[in-house]
């Protein structure tokens, strides 16, 4: 059926174009659902494993699906939750102090700075944040109905995956279906993997910051660990970007002090890439650095912060579909 359709667009280029223009402001208009779909997918790779454990333990199907997520609302509600006030009041001092901030490591540094316009972007970012914690957690995932609706896709995913690999394999053509299983087989083991590895990472990278920092004393460990470990998410750029904030507030009190925090994020990003990227996430589509940054930008052009964040495990998942389904 669809090898077919392939037939026919490659024999009427006029069509063919026809086809790819309207293809692409179709996607162009529902990027937005096609994101969720796809951050939906992800959850579904990574929570597999986990299930099929279940299924292999005789725990009935439709709750070894429900179990990881009962898991994981226990995890938000009983741990992430109690955290959020705390880290309301940590965010909007870090953020309040910030202009003085920059103008002293300015000053340190023999820079020029106009204190006013800083003054006045992270008033309207304190502002933004709002006074509690549904406020910032709609912020945090998008909105909740948007959150709820990626977790009822991605179950119902999880619940019909073998049917669902299924139908997509009749689309293909009956030689091709044994390859179009195996390698939708190879995409949920490579997503998955990167989802697990990356929350791996950025858990150790947000907790071994948080607990350096605040054994030296240093203001704002907790919001300062917790960006790290969200900017671990985005490659090569966001480990740097991360340690910006610290070594400014650092530079406030002393440049030697800049040179330690520097150190310290240094360290920590020299244990995870030679100790717990080749571990932890060896399993993952390895990319060319080069890549990597050119994903990370159009990602970041397309759809902002979450373009950035889905960039890798998007071209990830193109190149296993392409080597895949080429292969003879």
């Amino acid at each position: 059926m669809l090898h077919r359709f392939y037939s026919y667009l490659l024999k009427n280029q006029v069509i063919l174009a026809l086809f790819l223009i309207a293809a692409g402001w179709l996607l162009l208009q529902t990027r937005g659902i096609i994101t969720s779909i796809f951050i939906a997918y992800i959850i579904n790779a990574a929570l597999l494993p986990v299930v099929k454990y279940l299924r292999n333990k005789k725990v009935p199907h439709f709750f070894a699906v429900l179990i990881p997520y009962i898991g994981i609302a226990i995890v938000v509600f009983l741990i992430i939750f109690p955290l959020v006030p705390f880290l309301i009041d940590q965010v909007k001092a870090l953020l309040g102090g910030l202009p003085s901030y920059i103008k002293q490591a300015a000053d340190v540094s023999g820079l020029t700075v106009d204190a006013t316009q800083i003054q006045s972007y992270v008033t309207r970012e304190v502002n933004s944040i709002g006074s509690n914690a549904f406020s910032v957690t709609s912020k945090v995932f998008g909105g909740l109905f948007s959150t709820l609706t990626v977790l009822v896709v991605s179950f119902y995913l999880i619940l019909y995956h073998e049917r669902f690999k299924e139908n997509i394999a009749h689309l293909f053509h009956k030689n091709d279906r044994e390859r179009v299983l195996s390698t939708l087989s190879l995409i949920d083991e490579k997503l998955g993997a990167w989802l697990t590895g990356q929350v791996l990472l950025s858990l150790f990278i947000g907790v071994i910051t948080w607990a350096a920092l605040s054994i030296i004393g240093f203001p704002y460990a907790l919001p300062l660990g917790i960006l790290a470990g969200i900017l671990e998410i985005v490659p090569t750029i966001g480990p740097i970007l991360s340690a910006i904030p610290a070594i400014v507030v650092a530079l406030t009190v002393s440049p030697p002090l800049a040179i330690i925090i520097a150190l310290i994020y240094f360290g920590i990003q020299m244990i995870e890439n030679n100790v717990l990227v080749p571990k932890i996430m060896q399993r993952a589509v390895g990319l060319n650095p080069v890549l990597v940054i050119v994903a990370v930008m159009i990602g970041a052009n397309l759809l902002g912060v979450l373009g950035a964040l889905l960039a890798v495990p998007f071209v990830s998942f193109l190149i296993v579909l392409f080597n895949g389904l080429s292969e003879e």
